[in-house]
Order: C-alpha cells, then structure tokens, then sequence
C-alpha cells in the first residue's frame, strides 16, 4: 500500500458532521445525481459522500463504494447500516492493481472522485478503469485538495482522463477545491 493514502483511522474525522461546515455533500452532488441512478464513489472513507449518494438516488439506485482500506469499508458499512441504506450500498475492496469494477463496464451513471485521485501510485490505470465503468454520458467528477494537489498536477489529471477517453463538460467551482467534471462519450 502507499504511504500517501490516508490511514484509515483518519476515516472517523473525515466522516464527522462538522465537516459540512466546509462543503455540504448534499448541495456538491444534487446537481448530478438523480433517482435511480447507479453511481461510483471511489476511495470513499467511510462514507462522507456515500451516505448523501444513497440518499439523493433513492430506493431505485445504487451506489458502489471502493476503497483499498477494508477498515473504511467496514466504517461505511456500520454507517449505512445506521442511515437505512445498507440495502442500496454495495461496498468493494479494490486491490493494488484494480478497483475491480471490470463487471460493471458501461453501466455507471455518476462516478465520484473526491480527494483521492493524488494518493493513486497510477492514475492512469485508475482513470481508465473508472472510464470503462461509465455508461455513454455518464459522468466524472474530480476534486482535489489545492494545498496537496498543484494545478500543473492537476491539469495532467485531466489530461490522463482525457486519455481515457473522458471529456471536460465544465469546472466546477468548489471555493478552493481543484475540480472538474467529465463526460464519456456515446
């Protein structure tokens, strides 16, 4: 594993209410997610924005969480089971080469990406892999921490999502964040 992932013990604070105080999940995903949909949160702690993805989709959808920490993966699980969304959250481990999505191809309609993607030893891999898992028009958002992330690095993010086969639809502001949202074609 690397050093630069986030130790999974750091999941209880990611995952605490005072965090709204800096970015309300709710208002940052609503605008891309509706009911039913099936949607992707990748590298997601221990839920901070799962939570609000199985609440905005609804009963009808489905979000799958991937985390290489199966301690976050058990947090998120304890998590969702408290909120009633167990049934709607699928959670999976990924391994050091994959997010072991390779059964979902063409059918994800939201992915989230939310400060992770700087941790990845091979974004590359990992952007394909999340290509390859969206449905034609499904989309990607990316966002990275700006004290952690330069722009010139997260530029090259872009690009490799590009290379992936992913087009830029917009920037989305988030105050300091560096972030994008992505398009596969079709």
């Amino acid at each position: 594993m690397s050093d630069r992932i986030c130790p999974w013990w750091l999941g209880y604070f990611l995952a605490s209410p005072l965090r709204k105080l800096f970015g309300n999940p709710e208002k940052i995903l609503s605008p891309h997610v509706r009911e039913g949909m099936t949607l992707l949160d990748v590298g997601p702690g221990m839920g901070y924005f799962t939570l609000p993805l199985a609440k905005i989709a609804g009963p009808s959808g489905r979000v799958i969480a991937v985390d290489l920490q199966e301690k976050m993966l058990i947090g998120l699980q304890r998590r969702a089971k408290r909120a009633g969304f167990s049934e709607r959250i699928e959670c999976r481990l990924a391994s050091g080469k994959s997010l072991n999505l390779a059964d979902l191809a063409g059918r994800i309609n939201f992915a989230l990406a939310f400060y992770m993607v700087h941790e990845v030893p091979d974004p590359d891999r990992l952007l394909s892999e999340i290509a390859a898992a969206l449905a034609p028009g499904g989309r990607l958002l990316i966002v990275e921490p700006s004290g952690h992330v330069s722009p010139e690095k997260f530029e090259k993010t872009i690009k490799l999502a590009r290379k992936a086969g992913l087009s830029t639809v917009n920037d989305v502001p988030l105050g300091s964040k560096l972030s994008a949202l992505l398009e596969k074609g079709g």
